[in-house]
Parts: C-alpha cells; structure tokens; sequence
C-alpha cells in the first residue's frame, strides 16, 4: 500500500508539472499540444506492442474514443492557452473548477441524479474565479480559456466514465489520443491562419521539454497512476488528484515567483475554491470512513 501511495502522488506530481512546462516551451498551445500528442501516440503504441497488451475495439468503439478524444485535445489547447495568456497559477485555478461543471453535465449523460450539494460547492467555486478574474483585467483573457478547458474537462471525463467498459485503460487512452491527433492535425492549417508562426519546428530546448511532457508527465503519470490503483480506492484517488493544482501553482511560485504578481483577490479566491474541494471530499469521505470503520468493527 505505501507503494502504491508513493506511485500515485508521483503521477500527481507529474501532472502538476505539466503547466509549468507550458510555459517554458516556447511553441504556442496548438503545436505544443500537437507535438505532446503525436510523441505520445507513438511512444504508448510502442509501449503496448512490446507488453502485448493492445486490445482489438471495434470501428464503433473507435468512433466514441476518437471523439473523446478531440474534447482531450481541445481541453489541452484551452489549458495551455490559458497558462501563456496569463500564468500557470491562475491556468491551474481555473481548471480546479472542474468539479462544478462535473456535477452539471454528469446527470445528462449517466445515470447519476443531479445533486444540489455538489452543484453548490461547485459555485463556491465559480465565485473564487469571479473573485480572481476581477483581480487584475490582464489576466481575463487567460481565466476566460481556463473556465472553459474545465468544461471541457470535465466532458471528456463523465463521458470517460460513461464509456470505461469499452476497452482496457492503457488501450483507450492510445485510441483516445489517437483521435485528438488525427482532429488537431486536421484543424492545423485553420489553427496557424489564425495564429501564425515562424516556424513549426521545435528548437532543442522545446525538444526536451516536450519529451519530458509526453513521456514523463504523459505516458509514465498513466502507468504509475494505473499501478497505484490496482491498491488504493477510488477516494483515495480522487483525494491525491485534487493536489495536482496545488503542486503546479507551489512550483510556478518557486521557479517563477508568480505569487509577486498575485494580489489578495487571487488569494481569496483560490481559498474559496480550496474551500469547497475540501468539503466535497469531506461529504464523500465520511460515509467511507464510518463504513470502513463498521467493518473492522464487525470483523
């Protein structure tokens, strides 16, 4: 179990870093997402021929990944869009909202009935990023990317759960990136029409950053996360990645020095929206708690 434990707050850990490297690689969000899915989908193909564990789907099954899989992308392209338009702290904060959209859209397409509770936490939520998007007009632009890659976040993850007995996690998460990169590569051409560039091509700097991206943050995040679960509950899980905000905005106070740049409205409203994750994990883990502790009891 203390394995296991370790190997998931590593994944965690590795999750938060992600938006530090946003901003240190210099590409703009749509090749910077590009990049990070085609090394991906590559590097994971590899990765399951060699274990043998790539499992057939059918053309259906393929479909609904592939179409989880553009919502995927597109979230990464508003979150990393979010960071270089403001700072990874305020990027972070905004996605932290994810948990209210989550109680929103889930009754719509699961069976799960809509719950008052979760949908006022999650405006505790919504009312620290007002807090924080009228702290500082420059950083609007940003905070209005970060709130809608949550909603998309928080799509692709009900639609996720709804979808989770399709295929093993290793080989939906192949076919899901798959369709993101098939979908960004097909929106490319409109994407840089927009918003052109230089050059396509990464420098050697980007080069590193973006390997350490999608094989460190992407592909070795996926597989310790999935070995950590094979031990611990789902609480548990859900407990360690509400963390993951918390690491990112700690490193991009320590490598960046963003909190000199943060003044008390952002502070506010991060505390309201650490606020209501706190109590929803409360409501969730006291009925687990008392249970676990009725079953020691009745051992």
């Amino acid at each position: 179990m203390k394995e296991a434990l370790i190997k998931l707050h590593i994944s965690v850990f590795l999750a938060g870093f992600t938006g530090i490297l946003g901003i240190l690689i210099s590409l703009n969000e749509g090749l910077l997402v590009w990049y990070r899915l085609m090394i991906t989908v590559v590097s994971l193909f590899a990765l399951l021929q060699w274990k043998k564990k790539l499992h057939h789907v059918t053309p259906v099954q393929v479909w609904w990944m592939f179409g989880i899989g553009a919502l995927i992308a597109l979230h990464w392209v508003l979150f990393y869009g979010s960071i270089k338009a403001s700072n990874v702290s305020i990027g972070l904060v905004c996605f932290a909202s994810v948990g209210f959209f989550t109680a929103l859209l889930e009754p719509l397409f699961t069976p799960k009935k809509f719950s008052w509770i979760e949908t006022l936490l999650g405006l505790i939520s919504l009312l620290g990023i007002w807090l924080i998007f009228h702290f500082d007009a420059r950083y609007r632009v940003g905070i209005a990317l970060g709130v809608a890659c949550a909603v998309l976040a928080a799509l692709f993850t009900v639609l996720n759960k709804k979808y989770v007995h399709i295929a093993p996690p290793q080989t939906m998460m192949l076919y899901e990136l798959s369709g993101g990169l098939v979908v960004l590569t097909l929106l490319m051409p409109i994407y840089l029409s927009y918003f052109p560039v230089t050059s396509i091509f990464p420098g050697w700097k980007d080069w590193i950053g973006l390997l350490i991206l999608s094989w460190l943050c992407t592909v070795l995040m996926m597989d310790l996360m999935l070995q950590a679960l094979k031990k611990v509950s789902a609480f548990t899980q859900n407990l360690s990645l509400n963390l993951e905000p918390v690491y990112g905005i700690l490193m991009a106070f320590i490598l960046f020095h963003e909190n000199k740049n943060l003044n008390a409205s952002f502070y506010a409203g991060f505390a309201l929206i650490a606020l209501s994750v706190v109590l929803q994990m409360a409501r969730i883990g006291l009925p687990h708690i008392r249970q676990k502790q009725v079953s020691v009891r009745e051992k």
